[in-house]
């Protein structure tokens, strides 16, 4: 079961949101990563896709790709991840796993990496994590990041993330042989550990009272990573 690196764009974030650009890095076993980062030698995918809905326009501002640009392209139905493959790794990888169809996989979220790691940044999206690390390169990061919500850019930023984040968690005393390890402390990374929205954000969630967490639990759509923090369970 092969491990992707993987990234989209697409029409919208909403529920109906469809894929006009998809890329991925074929990621290879966790320790040979690990052993050679250089996101250029791994094989990728690129491709853009025509969708059935409007491009709306704050998500034309975010990547520039225009309706014109897909003109050419194949339908965004004929989308398909491989299928082989087993884990799905990417900053927010979540939103990227639900408009490709929420496929049978394991997911590896950098992003929950990244506010584990260091909870007390300001910013943990990728661009901003890259600043982070490469505060001696802030020149190179620059002109990493031009081309910053193209999928094809983004993926190859969040490989040089990855190996960022791997290298601390193992200086914090884990252990990483597989990428199966890294989907487990992914799991961990992504239950909070203060609330995220409402009357008690920003407060530590064993802080928050209970009568609040009862009723937060008794709600349809809540997090299933936010319901193990507020039952003090695990996944």
């Amino acid at each position: 079961m092969i491990p992707l690196l993987f990234d989209t764009e697409t029409t919208d974030v909403g529920e109906d949101a469809q894929i006009i650009e998809a890329a991925w890095l074929h990621m290879p076993e966790l320790a040979e990563f690990l052993a050679n980062p250089d996101e250029r030698a791994l094989d990728c995918y690129h491709e853009r896709f025509k969708p059935t809905v409007e491009i709306k326009p704050g998500a034309m501002a975010v990547h520039g790709i225009i309706p014109e640009d897909l003109d050419q392209c194949r339908p965004h139905t004929e989308f398909s991840l491989p299928s082989d493959v087993g884990f799905l790794i990417g900053h927010n990888i979540d939103f990227d796993w639900r408009v490709c169809g929420e496929p049978d996989v394991r997911r590896i979220c950098t992003l929950a990496l990244s506010r584990y790691l260091h909870p007390t940044l300001g910013s943990h999206n990728q661009s901003a994590m890259l600043y982070h690390y490469m505060s001696d390169e802030r020149v190179r990061c620059r002109h990493m990041l031009k081309n910053a919500h193209a999928a094809l850019a983004d993926i190859q930023n969040c490989a040089i993330l990855l190996n960022y984040l791997l290298r601390d968690l193992r200086r914090t005393g884990h252990t990483l042989e597989t990428w199966d390890d890294l989907w487990h402390i992914s799991e961990v990374a992504r239950v909070p550990t203060v609330m995220p929205f409402g009357k008690h954000r920003g407060e530590r969630i064993d802080s928050v009272p209970a009568d609040y967490k009862r009723w937060l639990l008794r709600q349809p759509d809540v997090c299933p990573y936010l319901r193990t923090a507020l039952t003090g369970g695990r996944r």
